[in-house]
């Protein structure tokens, strides 16, 4: 893609400009969808921290003038160093601004779904889920609530099983100790 020239060519005559190939350009700048546009965003999120390491890294070999000769040229290559990926990094958060601005952007005629209720979540008892579906506006289905019910049935089953073994293991344990001091 070539832009065309500022000044004019020696002919005098600025060239036409070329529509056709404007319009294209600015049809795909407007059709940029949002996933493509969060990948932008975390590549450039893993950037700004790949960035920041660095700079501990030289901030890390940098020596400090306390009275130990240094050399200057490593230093001032140190320091240039240092400047450049500060500047880098706020250029960085200028472009992960617009990618977020965009992303909204585009977001922004969408329902907004609580991040809460995209997290599968494992249920401990009916209570926890119980708790957050009364927020919510949506029932629970029939289906749903039996498969919270058979859950509950089974822990108590298992509840009732672990009494009995533990109850076996202290029987055994006697027995045994019976069983050695009578030897």
């Amino acid at each position: 893609m070539t832009t065309p020239p500022l000044v004019p060519p020696f002919g005098g005559q600025p060239p036409p400009p070329q529509q056709h190939q404007q319009q294209p350009q600015a049809q795909a700048a407007r059709d940029v969808n949002t996933a493509s546009l969060c990948r932008i965003g975390q590549e450039t999120v893993q950037d700004i921290v790949f960035r920041t390491m660095e700079i501990f890294q030289l901030l890390r070999n940098m020596q400090l003038p306390n009275g130990v000769t240094y050399h200057p040229n490593t230093h001032q290559d140190r320091l240039g160093k240092l400047q450049e990926h500060l500047r880098m990094l706020s250029v960085l958060f200028r472009k992960l601004r617009l990618v977020y601005d965009k992303c909204s952007e585009n977001c922004a005629g969408l329902d907004p779904i609580a991040p809460e209720l995209l997290i599968p979540f494992v249920e401990d008892d009916g209570s926890k889920h119980e708790e957050r579906s009364s927020g919510q506006s949506r029932p629970v289905s029939d289906e749903r609530r039996e498969i919270l019910e058979v859950n509950k049935k089974l822990k108590q089953k298992n509840q009732q099983l672990k009494q009995i073994m533990d109850q076996l293991r202290n029987l055994i344990w006697e027995i045994n100790s019976m069983l050695a001091v009578r030897s």
